[in-house]
């Protein structure tokens, strides 16, 4: 019986050693896919890392240049910001300036001002007929009237702008004489099209507007420099500015007379050479014309 009893007492050991290593083997089999899981998790990783890192690579650079982030400024947005923030303030100012003007109409700091502004915001023939009106209150301050000579000459070269770009467009839409039909013909009649007749004339009408501004800005010009010289003759600079306006626009007569007084004036100066080269091509007799016999 003790035998026996022994016996029943061992076998659970026996079992207990028998089990062990199948509960070791499951467990190290359990531990062994669990280092597999995670070996597949972090090599899937590091291969979608780079494409991760890249695209945020992307949103940064991205939300940097519209939004600025980490750059101190408000990037695109910012830039949109002050454009219409400095559009706006530019109007409050011309509007307020304008008001200063109605308010106190014989003040001449006021037309002054109006006329820096709108110079400012590029209205350069609003600003002249302001400083044209702060000339009248202040006849003897000689620089509106530089501020008009150099204004009408700049809406002068404007005007000529829009006549050569018209002028260009002309050319543009209407063909060659050598690739179109004579107009008496049946196909040189079919030819005309309503659509280019009609922006050829549109044109043309631009074209008469862009000269005939050009000419009244240069006589406006040459009348401000006029002005300036009658202030003050001795002063060569203004004599030589008026006779190079003068001929650009034509008049002869005075373009001659200034050019002659300072030459008197500054007989040494640098811009004397073009002055005496000006005046001999001014002076000099009309080349009558031959006619063929």
């Amino acid at each position: 019986m003790a035998r026996g009893t022994q016996h029943r007492k061992r076998r659970p050991t026996a079992d207990a050693r028998v089990t062990e290593p199948k509960a070791s083997a499951k467990k190290g089999k359990q531990v062994q896919h669990a280092s597999w899981e995670d070996q597949l998790f972090f090599s899937r990783l590091r291969v979608h890392a780079k494409w991760v890192f890249l695209l945020l690579a992307v949103v940064f650079a991205f939300s940097f240049v519209i939004f600025g982030v980490g750059s101190g400024s408000t990037g695109i947005g910012d830039v949109l910001g002050n454009w219409f923030s400095g559009s706006s303030s530019s109007s409050q100012s011309v509007s307020s300036a304008e008001k200063k003007t109605i308010e106190r109409p014989k003040d001449p700091a006021a037309w002054r001002e109006l006329a820096t502004v709108l110079q400012q915001n590029d209205r350069t023939a609003e600003a002249a007929v302001a400083l044209e009106r702060y000339s009248d209150l202040r006849p003897k301050d000689e620089r509106p009237l530089q501020e008009l000579g150099s204004l009408y000459r700049l809406e002068a070269d404007k005007a000529a702008q829009r006549y050569v770009d018209a002028q260009t467009t002309v050319q543009a839409l209407t063909p060659g004489s050598a690739f179109r039909p004579a107009a008496s013909s049946p196909l040189g009649k079919a030819f005309d099209d309503p659509l280019s007749t009609a922006v050829t004339e549109s044109t043309s009408t631009v074209t008469a507007d862009a000269y005939s501004d050009y000419i009244v800005a240069q006589g406006q010009a040459v009348d401000a420099y006029k002005r300036l010289v009658a202030l003050n003759p001795r002063d060569a600079t203004n004599q030589f500015q008026l006779a190079s306006v003068a001929q650009t626009a034509g008049d002869s007569k005075t373009a001659v007379a200034a050019y002659r007084k300072f030459l008197a004036l500054a007989p040494d100066d640098s811009l004397a050479p073009a002055a005496k080269r000006a005046l001999k091509e001014l002076t000099a007799p009309a080349t009558p014309a031959t006619t063929g016999g």
